[in-house]
């Protein structure tokens, strides 16, 4: 199979990411999005799949740099790539892959920003728990950070993946992995608070029945969108002045858990993180806090 056009080349890789790699819709549309940029390059340069050799990526790697995009979007754009040469070698389309050599350049590693004890009080005493939204309110704040959830794992949850008696959750997490996760009994309350209460109303409300966990005040599924901005009207009740999103919570709930002892081999399994590296970045965040209890504490410091 040796496809010819661009626009038919674009919608085999996108099958290919869908059904093979069963990546996300954001991963999927980013992968697309780097893919257009390369195929604009080419056609300014002239270029066709066959002419792409380590010559002209690496002009492509210096178009990049001269408009200023950060390290960070140049390697996903030299990743997306590979990817895609990938798959066209696979398929015959190309003989070699010559983004395999191209070096990712260097990338620094932001430390996670997370919230400190008196601001999560902050955030905990906000919501009105004589109302069903504020249940609801309550039930995501204690889940997010009781269980170090991503945003689109909570609006993923339905009723059968919560159980109460054990405190645990199921949860489906990137390329469809699912894990055990366990809360605590601050997020226990709350969830049945809000299951035997403030979801009962919502759910009133709505035109058929969903078994979605988190509920949007017709009584549908919430949405990801939905759970940000009830995060920020949280804070905006609050006399925070921080930004506060889903994953700060979630980057809460790993430094924690780490400066209070915990491995990070069993962090790295709660988050659902593939990789170990991935987990090690909360470390620089502990070491800065024991740096800072030293020079504040020891005499010599």
């Amino acid at each position: 199979m040796k496809p010819v056009h661009k626009s038919e080349l674009q919608r085999l890789f996108k099958d290919y990411l869908q059904v093979e790699k069963n990546a996300s819709p954001h991963t999927v549309q980013a992968y697309l999005k780097d893919l257009a940029d390369f195929f604009q390059f080419m056609d300014a340069e002239g270029l066709l799949l066959e002419d792409i050799d380590q010559h002209s990526t690496r002009l492509f790697l210096t178009e990049l740099y001269e408009r200023k995009l950060s390290r960070r979007s140049v390697s996903r754009k030299i990743s997306s790539l590979r990817s895609f040469f990938r798959f066209l070698e696979r398929e015959k389309v190309v003989s070699a892959n010559p983004f395999v050599v191209l070096s990712l350049p260097k990338q620094d590693k932001p430390v996670p920003g997370f919230l400190y004890g008196e601001e999560l009080d902050s955030l905990f005493k906000v919501n009105d728990l004589s109302k069903p939204l504020g249940q609801r309110d309550q039930a995501i704040l204690e889940t997010l950070y009781g269980a170090g959830l991503r945003v689109s794992e909570i609006a993923g949850l339905e009723l059968r993946h919560l159980d109460l008696s054990t405190c645990t959750l199921l949860v489906r997490g990137k390329g469809s992995k699912e894990r055990y996760v366990p809360f605590g009994e601050y997020a226990r309350v709350a969830l049945e608070r809000y299951i035997y209460q403030g979801r009962e109303v919502l759910l009133g409300k709505a035109e058929k029945i969903t078994e979605m966990l988190f509920l949007n005040n017709r009584g549908g599924a919430l949405t990801e969108r939905g759970i940000r901005l009830i995060l920020k009207k949280m804070v905006e009740k609050t006399a925070l002045s921080i930004h506060v999103h889903p994953h700060k919570l979630r980057h809460t709930f790993a430094t924690h858990l780490l400066n209070e002892g915990a491995d990070l081999r069993s962090v790295q399994e709660l988050l659902g993180h593939s990789s170990l590296s991935s987990t090690q970045i909360y470390t620089h965040v502990t070491k800065d806090r024991l740096r800072k209890v030293y020079m504040n504490s020891h005499p010599r410091a």
